[in-house]
């Protein structure tokens, strides 16, 4: 089972809808902290005691947003979240992978803080999609609407992309067009496929 991560923009999802196209069995783990705080769930219940009521939107769910402005400054409140959301999404992640085990090629979990909570040594290797902060702010800009202060601000909060790179099995160059990446992308499944057959 493979770990795949990145930064904000740097084309990690795109990487994980390829391998899902070529037969792995994957799981977002930002899908599954959508599907966890969903109303009723007991996350649901532990975010809305911990940060309020004003975080929930006129639909009854919580506002993802509203949220993510009230933890985003404060580490304080950002670690509060974490403690709630993330004991939650790997109950429910291994819940999916079970699922599913010996139905696919490979199972991959896809997460954007992979290394930050020390998942990834859970996993047989770790794959890291990797562009320049030059080509991260820009497709921020482009794609979030963000001005350039602000994506740098979001860049500076994260945990540094070239640490993940450094403690990767695989890096997946996405700097370049969607052809080149695919390019980059499909090398490293089969790497990984030749293993798990080899395996």
């Amino acid at each position: 089972m493979a770990g795949l991560t990145g930064g904000i923009a740097s084309g990690k999802s795109t990487v994980a809808s390829w391998f899902a196209a070529w037969g792995a069995y994957v799981v977002d783990a930002d899908r599954v902290a959508r599907d966890v705080v969903a109303p009723g769930r007991p996350a649901f219940h532990a975010v809305i005691e911990r940060f309020g009521p004003a975080i929930l939107g006129d639909d009854g769910e919580i506002d993802r947003l509203e949220l993510g402005r009230t933890v985003f400054h404060d580490s304080g409140e950002r670690r509060a979240l974490e403690a709630i959301l993330h004991p939650a999404i790997r109950e429910e992640s291994r819940r999916r992978f079970a699922l599913r085990s010996g139905k696919a090629v490979l199972g991959v979990y896809e997460a954007s803080l992979l290394v930050e909570t020390g998942a990834h040594e859970d996993f047989d290797c770790l794959i890291v999609a990797a562009c320049s902060i030059e080509t991260q702010i820009a497709r921020l800009i482009e794609r979030d609407g963000f001005d350039e202060e602000e994506a740098r601000a979001r860049l500076a909060a994260q945990f540094p992309l070239e640490k993940k790179v450094e403690l990767a099995d695989f890096v997946i160059d996405t700097n370049g067009s969607l052809v080149e990446t695919e390019t980059h992308a499909r090398a490293v499944w089969k790497a990984l496929t030749a293993d798990q057959r080899a395996g």
